[in-house]
């Protein structure tokens, strides 16, 4: 149902059984799949290709024009997957010529005035709590949890399953299956509670706190570190997925666990 008081061009593809309210804004080059809604004064604009089941609240703007001086103008996307909300006033920048395309994922949630940069890559099962912001083209993996007020720089990448607390400042990256705090950013442990939330057994959980003692614990520097958990600990997925974050770091990544003294004020 699309409502008679909505702007909605005529060369925009909107899906079957989408409902679309009163004052919503919907520009020419939208397509738009089945059984979405798309609530009041939601601005739907050039480039968004928005998947099934999504909703799309008040305000939010999708596939606006990119917040880079090197943007002229070319045609990209900004794509939704399946099944992902997107609250109140959250922006969505499309890509630039770097990649063409912004991406966020299926099942997502990006909660209100959440703002993500042009040609970030978004992944499934992801949330994205109020007024997190994306610079350009951050990776966040698969079920990694940004807490209320997250700032990450550009070019950053968090990995899959990871979480990170409100407030923290993210100008490194974070490797999957940690949880992060303090300025400047530092491990603070497992996301064991999300893990355990996810059906990973305990037998996997256990070899992952086994890598991260030695990658965070150990004093060493990840190099060597990354070494010595490949030399003692069996192969697996996640022993190799979170080698090959590290060794693969353009940024850098988060500082090692560091216990506060006596004198520090708790967190």
């Amino acid at each position: 149902m699309i409502s008679p008081l909505a702007y909605v061009h005529q060369n925009a593809i909107i899906g079957n059984n989408t409902i679309v309210e009163p004052f919503a804004y919907i520009q020419e080059d939208v397509v738009i799949g089945d059984n979405c809604h798309i609530h009041a004064h939601a601005s739907i604009l050039d480039g968004a290709r928005i998947g099934n089941n999504c909703a799309i609240h008040s305000a939010a703007v999708i596939s606006g024009t990119p917040q880079d001086l090197k943007f002229k103008g070319e045609k990209t996307t900004a794509t939704i997957g399946n099944g992902t909300t997107i609250r109140e006033s959250a922006t969505i920048n499309r890509g630039t010529a770097a990649k063409g395309d912004t991406k966020i994922g299926e099942n997502t949630l990006i909660m209100a005035y959440v703002h993500i940069g042009h040609d970030c890559v978004v992944g499934n099962n992801c949330i994205l709590v109020n007024r997190v912001s994306l610079a350009g083209e951050v990776e966040v993996q698969d079920f990694a949890i940004l807490g209320g007020h997250v700032a990450v720089h550009q070019f950053s990448k968090i990995g899959t399953h990871s979480m990170i607390s409100g407030g923290t400042l993210v100008n490194k990256d974070v490797p999957p299956y940690v949880k992060c705090a303090h300025t400047p950013i530092a491990f603070v442990g497992l996301n064991t509670i999300g893990l355990r939330r996810r059906a990973f057994t305990s037998e996997q959980i256990s070899q992952i706190q086994n890598i991260a003692k030695i990658l965070f614990q150990s004093s060493m520097n990840y190099n060597a570190a990354c070494d010595k958990v490949l030399e003692e600990v069996p192969q697996s997925q996640f022993r190799d997925e979170i080698v090959e974050f590290i060794k693969n770091s353009k940024r850098g990544i988060l500082k090692p666990y560091q216990p506060k003294s006596n004198n520090d004020d708790l967190d």
